[in-house]
């Protein structure tokens, strides 16, 4: 069936029809030997068959139009791609331009006269040490919460774009890159408990859940003070 399509089969549908009316009938050279008794070709079941498979063309057309639809307008909403993780018992998601990989945990190693709280150590990522800062200080989330799920979950680590070069964040879980709808994004707002969330555009609904979708900009312009 390679080639075809719904619109060619319309088509072949449409060439099918022999238009003897056109030909032979009222509007031809009227010697079609039904016309006598007709009179007038609309008065014919030739072409009133014709008429009827024409009708069902345009309605199978306007049917593959309305299916499509959807589809289109699907494609046509605007998204943005956030890493969604955890972090104790929140879930916050990062705009993903500033993500370079999600990796496994790997050691990290303290480093004597560490310049800020927020600075755990180096981690070794594909040969090369690089920083590693914990988001739970920069962001200033309470440590003691955490999540209570019976779920087997890995922590991983973020290895994020940093003005100066990349930067681990060490987080509790991942759930994946996921596109939202820029109309749910805009609609995020602070109140209640994070009204001074640090570094955070809004809070949005997400899988039940509440999604804390962080300001990269902010949070990385707070990476490179801890680091400096």
């Amino acid at each position: 069936m390679s080639g075809f399509t719904a619109q060619s089969l319309i088509h072949d549908d449409a060439q099918a029809i022999d238009d003897c009316w056109n030909r032979i009938g009222i509007y031809g050279d009227k010697s079609c030997p039904l016309l006598p008794e007709h009179i007038h070709c609309r008065n014919c079941a030739v072409y009133s068959a014709a008429a009827t498979r024409l009708l069902d063309r345009y309605s199978f057309d306007q049917e593959h139009d309305e299916l499509s639809a959807p589809q289109e307008f699907e494609r046509k909403v605007a998204t943005r791609s956030l890493v969604v993780f955890r972090l104790g018992g929140e879930w916050l998601g990062l705009n993903t331009g500033c993500l370079d990989e999600v990796a496994r945990l790997q050691a990290i190693h303290s480093l004597p006269h560490q310049r800020s709280r927020a600075l755990q150590g180096v981690a070794n990522v594909r040969g090369a040490l690089v920083p590693c800062l914990s988001l739970v200080d920069l962001l200033g989330l309470d440590p003691t919460v955490t999540l209570t799920t019976s779920q087997r979950v890995m922590p991983r680590m973020l290895i994020v774009a940093a003005h100066g070069g990349p930067v681990v964040l060490p987080v509790d879980e991942v759930d994946g890159v996921h596109n939202i709808e820029e109309r749910v994004l805009n609609s995020a707002s602070l109140s209640g408990e994070h009204a001074g969330a640090k570094y955070t555009r809004g809070v949005l609904p997400w899988k039940n859940r509440s999604l804390r979708w962080l300001d990269e900009e902010q949070l990385l312009s707070a990476i490179s003070r801890s680091l400096t």
